[in-house]
């Protein structure tokens, strides 16, 4: 999907706003007619979310970040996740109509989970484009439910579309910072299946576990070009209507300023101080693990995965194929850093460390988890989440894992699937 979309007010909006205009193509649908007990689905699928990731290009914006991406090596995998979310809705409420944009814009993934899909009469352009997903979202007035599939920037795109029903992202793209997300695909199926429509015009509340309300989260994005020079920093654009299940919402990233001075420095020098010898330490974006490259005296980036041994830069910023051929037969660990108020470790940002990374990772090392006592506080006791879309790889790293939080200081934590159906 091109970016290209015009640049956004500075000033933050709601979806009951109105949107940015665009180009619109004729589009109609004739739904269900209201109160006839039929729950009825939008989906719309970003077909290129996330391919930027394992290719090590921090986001997928734009064509010719995506034609690059391909040319790595990177795949699509946002039709896939979408399905995985239509498959767990399907199975848990099998009557439910699904409202889609034909071909990968929707049409695919619902067919893909088995279900027969209902199109809007619009065309997307070949590739699709922002436009595509506002022009969808103005078409699906009479849903009873959004679901998205994509990143920040798809967010953005459905928020200018002002939406008249509540939504819910399915999690494909590179980052993740909104709040309008489910923690997994799985979980956006699962969030869908059980969701009573008409609460929030009822002004129900929606508490954490009432599956009829809703409640109001942020859409936040940044400028994928400066991100790629190493500058964060999230904006605000508005807010949407999502279901109001905190419990398996990811939640807006929340940045580490709050951390207290030199607990980085403490973590990067306990860290130094386990390496062994020979092995092959794969450090992951984050400014935590910014400040071990820091220490060792190399040239590591902030949002790139990096590769050092021996105090030695392998390699910087690397792609999932590149990192393959390094760990190919050595002692390897991934050093990754915990995402503030969300609890990733794997899946968010770091795509490069792939299913197929990771397998070889675990079965000749394992994982160096870094954190704040901050950070894990802030979670509430909630898990660190793994969601690489592989269950076999996001098995490798269930359980109770010792995670660094200062200089000889860890604490036992556990990690856990975010496939898993009910996130506690």
């Amino acid at each position: 999907m091109i970016s290209d979309r015009p640049v956004a007010s500075t000033t933050p909006r709601t979806a009951a706003q109105p949107a940015v205009p665009a180009t619109r193509r004729a589009v109609s649908h004739e739904p269900a007619s209201p109160g006839n007990g039929t729950f009825t689905v939008g989906l719309i699928v970003n077909p290129v979310a996330g391919v930027g990731g394992p290719a090590g290009l921090k986001g997928s914006d734009g064509a010719d970040v995506q034609r690059e991406a391909l040319a790595r090596g990177a795949s699509r995998r946002a039709a896939d996740r979408a399905a995985q979310a239509v498959r767990a809705l399907l199975a848990r409420r099998p009557g439910t109509r699904i409202v889609t944009v034909a071909g990968t814009m929707g049409e695919d993934s619902v067919r893909a989970a088995g279900g027969v899909p209902e199109l809007l009469r619009l065309v997307p352009g070949d590739p699709s484009s922002s436009r595509d997903t506002t022009a969808a979202v103005e078409a699906m007035k009479d849903v009873d439910l959004l679901l998205f599939a994509g990143g920040d920037g798809t967010a953005r795109d459905v928020l200018d579309g002002s939406p008249s029903c509540p939504v819910l992202g399915i999690p494909a793209g590179v980052k993740v910072y909104s709040g309008c997300f489910a923690v997994s695909p799985v979980t956006a199926g699962v969030m869908a299946a059980e969701f009573v429509p008409g609460a929030r015009e009822a002004g129900q509340s929606g508490g954490a576990g009432d599956a009829g309300g809703t409640i109001e989260a942020e859409v936040v994005d940044l400028d994928e070009r400066v991100y790629r020079r190493g500058g964060v920093s999230p904006r605000l654009y508005g807010t949407l209507q999502v279901p109001a299940v905190k419990a398996r919402l990811s939640g807006r990233k929340v940045g580490s300023s709050a951390a207290a001075p030199g607990s980085a420095e403490g973590i990067a020098w306990e860290v130094v101080a386990r390496m062994r010898p020979g092995a092959r330490y794969i450090l992951g974006p984050g400014a935590t693990t910014m400040a071990l490259g820091r220490l060792l005296g190399l040239p590591t980036t902030l949002l790139g995965v990096d590769v050092v041994q021996d105090g030695e830069l392998v390699a910087a910023d690397v792609a999932e194929q590149e990192l393959l051929d390094l760990v190919e037969g050595r002692e390897s660990y991934a050093v990754l850093s915990v995402i503030g108020g969300q609890g990733f470790v794997l899946g968010r940002g770091n795509q490069q460390i792939s299913p197929a990374v990771l397998k070889k990772i675990m079965t000749s090392g394992g994982l160096v988890v870094l954190a704040t006592q901050q950070k894990l506080a802030d979670l509430g006791g909630r898990p660190l989440l793994a969601d690489t879309g592989d269950p076999e790889a996001d098995a490798l790293v269930e359980g109770h894992f010792r995670v660094i939080t200062g200089y000889r200081e860890s604490a036992m934590y556990r990690i856990r699937s975010a496939m898993e159906e009910c996130p506690a």
